[in-house]
């Protein structure tokens, strides 16, 4: 381990120490639940090791905040999306829904594609729900983001690459 990872892990290690508490705390009032909670709290400690960086003293508390807030709404994202997925499982007859193994994996892997889109600057994502989900052809989806019609393909071409590496391995 070279000493820009040790220190990193040090600083990280001490923010734990100094915030962990408080930021438990502040995710159980926004959650409802102490599980969540601790489950958010530690994914918000990873986010900062990734990233590889930690905030300054004097707005480690905001900084945290914001990454929470964000884990939180992808925390409800997911739960939507998971929610709207297993309502539609119900309206299929018995013997034609899928497994429980399958509709896990059918989970996870459009959980994944919602966070491939939301990767995506939003004019791409856009333009690739518009072309995928309402049907619209190039040149009225560029009519809409008002973009050329090249912009269009490149959107799409981009999205569809960010999402079929995704969609191919869960069979979604």
């Amino acid at each position: 381990m070279d000493n820009g990872t040790f220190a990193l892990k040090q600083q990280l290690g001490r923010l734990y120490l100094e915030h962990h508490h408080w930021l438990h705390n502040l995710l159980r009032r926004m959650l409802g639940n102490s599980f969540d909670a601790a489950d958010l709290a530690q994914d918000v400690y990873l986010r900062l090791l990734k990233r590889g960086s930690v905030p300054a003293a004097e707005v480690s508390r905001c900084y945290l905040t914001q990454i929470a807030k964000g884990l939180v709404i992808d925390l409800y994202r997911r739960r939507q999306l998971e929610a709207g997925h297993l309502e539609g499982l119900k309206q299929l007859c018995e013997p034609l829904a899928p497994s429980e193994e399958a509709r896990s994996l059918m989970l996870e892997a459009l959980a994944q594609i919602d966070a491939a889109l939301h990767a995506q600057p939003a004019k791409a994502r856009q333009a690739l729900l518009l072309y995928k989900l309402n049907g619209m052809g190039h040149r009225a989806i560029a009519t809409e983001l008002k973009v050329s019609v090249s912009s269009v393909e490149k959107y799409i071409s981009s999205g569809v690459r960010a999402c079929t590496p995704f969609a191919s391995v869960h069979g979604a």
